[in-house]
């Protein structure tokens, strides 16, 4: 798997420390179940923070520190996530089966999502796009986290393929397309409302819960 757009370290030095709401949780974690990359860095940060937890009780021997920072240049050992059924193992697991089990909603022009039911902070739901078909353009009040799982879609930004992670902050204004050939199946969360340009989605914003 050719894995481009990864986690940026903000996130994952949030995540190690148990800081992400749930839904933003759920979406690094099945990214790095998907990402040899990520499970690296995700090595050393945690590496580097346990050593810094024990330096408040103990000292740190010589060249401790040194030797655990030299980690960020060193191959990962940890082993991907197990994989069960058609997802990856933190999202087969968080919704208790495969894609088969996924309860859709329609969206309109084909678009379907599944909202996954997290805590409070942020939201969380997976979309399947048709092949070929546009979400409706949109910038963020927020952060959104779109994780794809399957098939491909591309903005003004890039090309996003499977295990490939698109952060999206308010500056950023966009018309995902899903490439033609596969529909386009991805893990979002958003921790604020979209804001659409067109009336339509607008209006039907507050009962689609996007």
């Amino acid at each position: 798997m050719n894995i481009r757009h990864h986690l940026s370290d903000p996130l994952l030095i949030a995540y190690a420390a148990g800081n992400l709401p749930e839904a933003f949780g759920l979406v690094a974690a099945t990214h790095i179940s998907m990402c040899d990359d990520c499970r690296a860095r995700l090595g050393a940060f945690e590496a580097v923070g346990g050593a810094l937890v024990e330096a408040e009780s103990v000292a740190l021997s010589a060249g401790c520190l040194e030797a655990t920072l030299a980690r960020l240049g060193m191959p990962e050992t940890t082993k991907p996530l197990a994989k069960r059924s058609n997802l990856p193992a933190p999202l087969a697991d968080y919704i208790g089966g495969d894609l088969a089990a996924v309860k859709w909603k329609p969206l309109g022009m084909g678009v379907r999502q599944a909202i996954l039911p997290t805590g409070s902070g942020a939201s969380a739901r997976l979309l399947h796009i048709p092949a070929g078909q546009a979400v409706p353009d949109h910038g963020h009040r927020g952060t959104e986290l779109t994780l794809v799982l399957r098939g491909a879609f591309r903005d003004a930004t890039d090309r996003f393929g499977p295990g490939d992670l698109e952060i999206a902050s308010e500056d950023l204004e966009h018309t995902p397309v899903a490439e033609a050939g596969e529909d386009c199946i991805c893990l979002a969360a958003t921790d604020a409302p979209l804001r659409f340009k067109a009336l339509l989605p607008r209006l039907l914003q507050p009962l689609f819960r996007i």
